[in-house]
Parts: structure tokens; sequence; C-alpha cells
């Protein structure tokens, strides 16, 4: 297990590596990622290693448990060892020079907040595109960033997509000096040109993993809200998601020009619903088709967009009257907002001194980056209002990559060795993570965030997982589906490269050092369907399906024991509708798919003991074991996401130290297959605490016999219950619908947890069983006449009503007798 690669990443709690067989990492190891106050990385080349905390680790795969053991050796001698210092490289000042001016940013929210909107609009006020293009344009054309057909004509993004960007903008504002003039969108003065890398993902639950693998390397972000829907059921999944990674972030309230848009109604939905400490940096001039520009409450001046889709700002210092007293209420409710995230503002505020433009904006960055605030922009990206003034916030107050402090692990070192900080220097050992594949044109194309060194073209890279040396024959920076070929890519940027076999999640270094990282968090399917394809099955159909499931970790494809059917599974429905559509038009493979199935569960609720003895006797040496210890209920650990566990707890040695891995491996053993349905088992502890065996008759095969005895006779004893995913559904309708709405969620046995109403339109939260959610699209355009909506997201799984638990029972019962 030494040989095996060892991983880090930069996220504060311990997450499950959860990826298909080839994507799958050995002994995952979860480390903080923590942002850097200060512009640059310190010049001290030496830090110590010894004093950072053990790293727990865990083997991964695509089970649907994880499972952690209690058997440590030794533990907390290795813990006290004393690491050798290691020397750092050292950022010079062309490196500096070239971070300061970087931006890895993405673009995240809800479904139809209206990202690729202003994703589109980023890219023509940059100067990448020629012309803007709608989602859904009537030249039938569609938006940049939505290159995939299926996009264009669903209107929806599927994919996440990569490009970059220059802006011209002022420098932030801690570079300045006390007493600096504080320039705005609309001056022309004391601009630097920025280097932005952007990635657009989709809005969708059911492609959560594209917005999960960009933020994964990405250094801040953009959260997109709708002006009247606001926090939606996505945008909590994002912002988990975010601080998941520890990604700063600045909001964005689009669509402000619709009827019934209320951005201070949204911002105290970010405080409330999100907790974030959040306070708008402009307020609206005009209201809903009025809406016309926004005043910067930092400098308190006017902005208007006027010109050619509007690409010429124009800023004055003339507020209108109608909103300059709520320009100064907010004003004040930015600086008290601020003064509790930044120590140096509140210092100045509770004494009363006069508070500049500068200081504002200081506190802003200093907050932004530490993740104690969030600075709220607001505009609509359809009416092209306000997009400059977010592109200038996001030069100004989001870090570079050289503020955020990424660390690996050294593979060389045991595992409890402590990390190793990345530093962006161009002359320092390369490492890379290969974040996102996908299928190209010519061939294999991965996504790399290159963190530290330079990857060349014509360069040799190693693979830490394989071991295997690769030749990188050819490197692009993407612009969707676009590619510029370049000769090299700098520590802190983002590009793609041909022609190199590997699997999401990949750390690529240059073979002078073990350093190693983790992926990202892989959540589990909810949903399964059986799958063949019409007529005789063509290699078109595996080749299909290896590929799906290579570039997409939350995909997954097995065939089921008893039918001999092909089974898929994934987040939601329309993740597997697209994939069965995909295989139609990309391998020319039309498929007959089954019901969909849900990914049921059981689990126990009471505690029993066991004390079980296998004992098989023929001719020559027999079979004899002995295991005694109880079955308990567990919770899901917080710091690991794990529900399962084997615990050892025998002392004197009853049962030799050579047969509890095989006690273990008979453990995990039973809960492939549970005694109800047949469906895997999660939420219990197997504790083992004493035992006996055999001088001549035991072995690893008895022992494990023996825990798989043990098992289901201590399973049968503590009330088993089946489980089965439940979502929390958000719809949105009209209001003369509302009683047709939650009539039709109580006939599906759901909870009705909040009901907001606005001023036309309600919007509805509810938890309701998977199981009960098939056909409710199309019941619900029905009854609202095709003007509601609805999302849903996995909440968790609870115990099946007791007559439904009956009945799949019986079911399962007489399956078994019939074969």
């Amino acid at each position: 297990m030494s040989s095996l690669p060892r991983i880090a990443s930069r996220i504060r709690s311990p997450i499950p590596l959860n990826l298909n067989s080839t994507a799958a990492l050995a002994r995952p190891a979860i480390l903080a990622r923590k942002p850097i106050l200060s512009p640059s990385v310190p010049t001290s080349s030496v830090t110590p290693l010894g004093k950072t905390r053990a790293i727990s680790s865990g083997f991964s795969s695509i089970s649907k448990r994880s499972f952690s053991s209690s058997v440590r050796v030794g533990e907390e001698e290795k813990a006290k060892e004393a690491w050798p210092e290691r020397v750092l490289p050292v950022l010079k000042d062309s490196d500096v020079r070239r971070l300061k001016r970087q931006r890895n940013v993405g673009i995240s929210a809800h479904i139809d907040s209206g990202k690729t909107t202003l994703t589109e609009r980023i890219l023509y006020y940059t100067g990448r595109i020629r012309d803007i293009h709608e989602v859904r344009g009537r030249d039938a054309v569609g938006a940049k960033m939505d290159s995939m057909e299926l996009e264009r004509e669903k209107g929806i993004t599927i994919q996440s997509a990569a490009t970059f960007a220059d802006w011209v903008s002022p420098p932030p504002p801690t570079e300045l000096a006390e007493g600096a003039t504080l320039f705005g969108t609309g001056s022309e003065e004391g601009k630097e040109k920025y280097s932005i890398n952007i990635i657009d993902t989709p809005g969708h639950v059911d492609f959560t993993i594209e917005v999960e693998r960009a933020l994964r390397v990405l250094d801040g972000a953009v959260l997109v809200l709708c002006a009247v829907s606001g926090v939606q059921s996505q945008t909590i999944t994002v912002d988990r998601q975010m601080r998941r990674y520890n990604v700063p972030r600045l909001a964005f309230i689009n669509k402000m020009d619709r009827a019934g848009s209320n951005p201070f109604r949204v911002i105290q939905q970010l405080r409330g619903k999100l907790k974030m400490n959040a306070a708008a940096l402009q307020v609206p001039i005009g209201a809903e088709g009025d809406f016309s520009g926004v005043v910067d409450l930092v400098r308190m001046k006017a902005l208007y967009n006027e010109g050619v889709k509007g690409n010429q700002v124009v800023e004055t210092d003339e507020i209108p009257e109608s909103v300059r007293a709520l320009a100064e209420e907010k004003r004040a409710e930015l600086i008290e907002q601020l003064s509790e995230a930044d120590e140096t503002l509140c210092d100045l505020f509770l004494d009363e001194a006069p508070i500049s433009e500068l200081d504002i904006a200081q506190a802003l960055r200093r907050a932004t980056v530490a993740l104690k605030f969030t600075p709220v922009f607001m505009g609509s990206a359809i009416k092209n209002t306000g997009v400059q003034a977010l592109l200038d916030g996001v030069c100004q107050y989001l870090p570079d990559p050289n503020e955020v402090h990424n660390q690996a692990l050294d593979a060389a070192l045991p595992p409890q060795a402590p990390p190793v900080p990345l530093v962006p220097a161009a002359e320092a050992p390369l490492v890379g993570l290969a974040f996102k594949l996908e299928e190209g044109r010519y061939g294999q194309l991965t996504y790399m965030r290159v963190y530290q060194g330079e990857l060349k073209r014509g360069g040799v890279i190693y693979n830490a997982r394989t071991g295997k040396k690769v030749k990188v024959p050819r490197l692009v920076r993407m612009h969707s589906d676009e590619m510029e070929d370049v000769e090299s890519i700098g520590a802190g940027e983002i590009c793609a490269m041909f022609g190199v076999e590997c699997s999401s999640g990949d750390t690529f270094n240059d073979g002078s050092t073990t350093f190693s990282m983790t992926s990202m968090f892989v959540p589990e399917p909810v949903i399964s369907l059986s799958i063949r394809p019409e007529g005789n099955e063509t290699p078109n159909f595996s080749r299909a399906l290896n590929r799906f499931q290579k570039e997409d970790p939350t995909f997954r494809v097995h065939v089921d024991s008893e039918s001999q059917e092909t089974i898929i599974s994934g987040m939601g429905e329309l993740h597997l509708d697209i994939y069965v559509e995909r295989m139609k038009r990309e391998y020319n493979v039309a498929c007959v798919t089954g019901k969909p199935r849900v990914a049921f569960r059981e689990t126990i609720t009471e505690e029993s003991k066991f004390n079980y003895t296998h004992k098989k006797q023929s001719g020559g040496s027999g079979q004899f074991g002995r295991v005694i210890g109880k079955l308990e209920p567990m919770e899901m650990d917080p710091e690991t996401n794990k529900d399962t566990a084997f615990e050892n707890r025998i002392i004197g040695g009853n049962i030799p130290n050579q047969f509890i891995p095989a006690i273990e491996k008979g453990f995990q053993e039973a809960l492939d297959r549970g005694l109800l349905t047949g469906h895997p088992i999660s939420g219990c502890r197997f504790v083992l605490e004493d035992g006996s065996a055999h001088t001549v008759d035991s072995n690893e095969l008895a022992f494990r016999l023996a825990a798989i005895g043990a098992f289901r006779e201590a399973f049968q004893k503590s009330k088993p219950v089946i489980l089965e995913p439940v979502m929390t559904v958000e719809v949105v309708a009209p209001i003369e619908f509302q009683g047709n709405v939650i009539g039709a969620l109580n006939q599906r046995k759901g909870t009705i947890v909040d009901t907001e109403v606005r001023d036309d339109e309600f919007t509805l939260t509810a938890e309701v069983a998977l199981n009960d959610m098939f056909g409710y699209s199309s019941q619900l355009r029905g009854m609202t006449q095709g003007k509601g909506e609805f999302s849903m997201e996995y909440k968790n799984h609870q115990p099946v009503m007791p007559n439904v638990q009956r009945d799949m029972m019986d079911a399962f019962r007489k399956k078994q007798l019939s074969k």
C-alpha cells in the first residue's frame, strides 16, 4: 500500500472520493485550502512542516459505501515524528507581476438565472466574440458557450465550458497608496490589462458534477441570482460547493429589468438562507422595465450603459434625486456590514473617524479574499447593463492565484506526513491536476489546472497515480469548442492537452517530485435505468458507455447479476435522458430504456449482539471461526462522510491478528446485498469484541464466512428498515395554480416545507420521495397550463412506509422463490 500515490486537496472538511474504476485513487487524504491575505507569498524559503495535523486515509471505490476501520497501529507514535524542513521555491518578480493580473473564475447559479447570457456579454465586451447571440435566439446560432447541439436545442447548459479573455481595469485597491485616487468603471485612467480564465457551469442539479470540478480548480466565482426568484434550491447547492472548496465569490443579481425584481429582498435571502455576510455595492436606477443603470456606492457615482449593445459606460457625479436617499442609506449599511468582516475598517467605524473610498475598497478586497464578505453587484445581462462593473469587481476584489494557498502531499512520505505548500513559481517542479475529460475530434481532451511550474508542448510529464511517463503532443487554450495552440502554460493557469491518456482527478508532475492532489467530491447516483440497444448490439454501444463513464464520474454503468441487464445510474431523469440521446446522435445507437429504478438502501434501527460460530468438517483440515460482538446503528460521520464502519475491540488476541482483515472483508461483503430486498446496506457499525480460533482449522475463509453469518444473524434482530431517497422539490408557478400544485404534491405523499408568495407567482418547497416523483413534470405542465416549473435535489435517505416495506419484501421473496 505504501507504493500507491498519496493524495492532497485544498478543502477543509474530509470528503469521500468516489470515482469510476478508472479514476479511483488510493488513499485520499484531505487538507486545508486557506486564502493568504498578503498579495504575494513570503520570500522566506524554509517552511517547518512538523506541526501540521495528521492526515486521515481510507480506500475509495465505486461501491455504494465507504468503509472505515478503527484498526490503527502505532498511530500516536507516528504522529509525533519530526519531519525535515522543506525548501520551497521562491517567486521571482516576473512571476509576481504575471500572477497579480491573472484571475480564474467560475460563473455558477440556479438554472435559468442567466449564467450563459452573462458569459456571452463578458465575451462581447472583452472582444472575444464579435456579435451577441442569445441562448434561445431566433437566429438559431445560440450562445457561444453552449457549443453542444443538445444544449442549443434545449436552451440549457449541459457541460461546463472554458474560455479566456483580457479586460482592462483599475488595479486592486490594496495596491494603492494611502490617499490615492480610486478610479472606476467609467473612467479611462489608471487601468491595466488582466487575463481572466472563465468557466461557465450548468445550473441543473443533474449536472452538478460539472460545477463541482470547476470550483475545485478555480480561485474565485460569481454567484448569479435572479432578481425575482432570489435564492433557489440549486443556489444553496452551489453555495455549499463553494464553501467546500473555500472559493471567494461575488454575487451578481441578474434580470433587474423583470417585473417583480427586488434586489434587496434577494440580499436578505443571502443573509438568511445562505448565512452570508453580504451587502450591495450598487443600487438600481429605475425599477423593472425602467431599469437604466446603477449607482456605485463605493465612489457614489451613477453608471449608465450607452452605445452599441451597452459597450460604453458613462459615469457621472449626478445621482438621480429619486435614488439619492436610498444610495446613502445602502452605503451606510455597506460600511456597517463590512466593518463586521474587516478589523481595519471596524476600528475606523467604531472611532467614528472619516472613512474614505479607498478605505472601503481595500476592506472589500481583504474581506472577500478572506471569505468573510460577499459583495453584491446588480444588472441585467439581457439588457446589456452592469456587466462591465462586474468585470471590474472580478479584477479588483477576487484573489489572484498567488493569494490562494494550495497544498499537495508527498507520496514518498508516510500517510501522516504534513502537506507541502505549492508555490506558483515558473521554475518550480511541475504540479498540475486533470479535472475534466472530453472526447474531442482529435482524441481525448484533458483540461488541466497548473498549480506549480510550467507545462510545455512536447514536454514529458508523469502521471502520479499510475507512474506512467507521457509526452504532451499538443497544448491548447479553450474558447468553448474552439482551440488556440500555445507553446507553454504557466503556474496558476488553465489549459487543455490532447493525446494524454488519463482519468479525471489525476495529478501530473515532471518526475522530479512525488507530489499528488485529490480529485473533487463526487455525489452518489440516485436513479437507475436498464438500457439496451434497439436491434443487435454493436461495439458502439459499449464504446459510448465507456466514454461517458470516463468523462462523468456521476454516470455509472454495471450489469445486473440476476437479470444480466445493463444498468446505467445517474443524478436524475434528465441526466440519463441526455446520455441516451447523445448515444443516438454521436454513436448512432438508438436505445430502449426500462422503468426508472430508485437507489433504495437497507439499514438497522436497534443494536443487537451476535455470537456466531462457523464450523465445517471435511476430510483433512476443516473450517472453524467464532466471532462475538454487536451490530449497532451508525450516523453519518461528518468528518469522513462514511456511515458504515468496522471496529476491532478484541483484547488479548483470542483471534490472531492475521484473521482480522478477513472478518472486515466479510462484513463489507455482507453489506453489498441486503436481506430484505437485496439492496445495499448502510448506517451500521460492526463491533468485534471477542471470538476464538482453532490452531489447525481456522483460516481466512472461515473467518470471512463467520463474519457474513454473524452479520446476517444480527441484522434480522436489529429491526431492519428499507430507506428511499427523499428529494427537496422546489416548484415555481403562477399564484392561481397554488391549490392544484399543493394538492398534487400531497397526493404524492410530499411534506410541504415552505411557501413564499410574490406578486403574481409563488415558490413552494417540499420534501418528496424520489419514487413518487416520476411523471411529475408532465403533470405540473398540465395543471399550470405550461407555466409551472420545478427542480429537485437529493436531500437524504429516509425509511419507507411500513406497507411499502411489506410489499417490497414480499416481491423480493417471490422473486427469490421463482428461481
